[in-house]
């Protein structure tokens, strides 16, 4: 199916979102964030004693060049040294200046050409998961448990002109930041419970940082699948 349906939180109703704005250190970079799941975008659009909106959209997806980086072809990797790429990503040991530099050596992906990145989404929380991965607090497999315990799934970005313009505004829905940000906050808390919960174990068979650079892992590694 083509066309898809597709939810932006905000503050503010949005009938037409503006190609070129938006945060530039933002996960995939400067673009509109969508996701498909409704409760989701109505948690996002709540701050702390303010309200939001919900607005729904129609995506007619046919022509576009999408990036899916839940596909075989890519790993947890690719995700990772993008969010690098486009965040703000303070480089705080000597373990974390060479892995985040291998990442980038090998698991670099050029988003230039793309009109639309379906991938995973990193909220704050989430982006201290990946930093503990770098940091070789972590292994790769409990990095790829941590990206699960908020069920955030995946994001839409829309990136280019074209698929601005692929975008049918329907509807904008009042949320309710009573309701809506306490969900996101018990979301979020539970997920660092569980993740700090994680990090007390010692996964001595996992993969990590160091293993990656030490072993020359790459991109077509099936370790790293």
């Amino acid at each position: 199916m083509s066309k898809i349906v597709l939810y932006h939180g905000s503050n503010k109703k949005i009938d037409k979102p503006l190609f070129g704005k938006g945060k530039v250190y933002n996960d995939y970079g400067q673009g509109f964030y969508c996701t498909e799941h409704i409760e989701l975008a109505k948690e996002w659009s709540c701050n702390e004693g303010v309200d939001g909106f919900t607005n729904e959209y129609e995506l007619d997806m046919s022509g576009l060049k999408i990036l899916n980086l839940s596909s075989e072809e890519y790993t947890i990797l690719h995700w990772l040294t993008l969010l690098m790429e486009n965040r703000r990503f303070r480089i705080s040991t000597p373990v974390m200046r060479r892995g985040v530099q291998w990442l980038k050596d090998h698991f670099s992906v050029d988003i230039s050409d793309y009109d639309l990145i379906i991938g995973y989404r990193a909220d704050d929380s989430y982006f201290s998961f990946a930093r503990a991965f770098v940091s070789n607090e972590i292994s790769l497999g409990q990095l790829n448990y941590a990206m699960r315990l908020g069920k955030l799934g995946e994001q839409y970005v829309l990136k280019s002109e074209k698929a601005f313009n692929r975008l049918v505004f329907k509807s904008a829905e009042p949320a309710d930041n009573s309701i809506y940000y306490a969900r996101r906050k018990i979301r979020d808390d539970e997920a660092r419970n569980a993740f700090f919960t994680e990090l007390e174990k010692e996964d001595a068979n996992g993969i990590y940082m160091r293993d990656i650079i030490r072993e020359e892992m790459k991109s077509d590694d099936v370790r790293l699948r």
